[in-house]
């Protein structure tokens, strides 16, 4: 499918979103650690990984932050994404970062509205 068949996602749902989804994510992975002991940022990693890689490869392209506000990730051709796409679009989370937060930067000058996770994955963010 065509580009021009989706509109994308405005980056203040997309942040939003990420928002909703930290929250998830810090409720799970305080749980997590309260059982684990402190392991540190692994247990992050690992439950961010998984929360990621379920919502976008087994529920639509959705994560609960994302369906709440009416956004879904893609790959560029309009498909869903395989579980090696969620993997490094994650990772790309940690990159972006990283890189002193620029591959979140990038979505406000991109015309795809891509941060740097976006491009590695070749994934948009659309409205549904």
């Amino acid at each position: 499918m065509a580009r021009s068949s989706y509109e994308l996602a405005e980056f203040g749902p997309r942040i939003v979103a990420a928002i909703i989804d930290g929250l998830v994510l810090a409720v799970i992975g305080g749980l997590l650690s309260s059982f684990a002991g402190n392991t540190g940022w692994g247990i992050g990693l690992l439950t961010q990984l998984a929360y990621q890689w379920y919502f976008l490869t087994r529920q639509g392209g959705q994560t609960p932050g994302k369906r709440l506000m009416n956004l879904k990730v893609i790959k560029v051709d309009g498909s869903a994404l395989s579980d090696s796409d969620a993997i490094i679009r994650t990772v790309g989370y940690y990159i972006n970062s990283a890189i002193l937060l620029i591959g979140w930067i990038i979505i406000f000058f991109d015309s795809n509205r891509q941060g740097l996770h976006d491009k590695l994955a070749s994934t948009y963010v659309v409205k549904v």
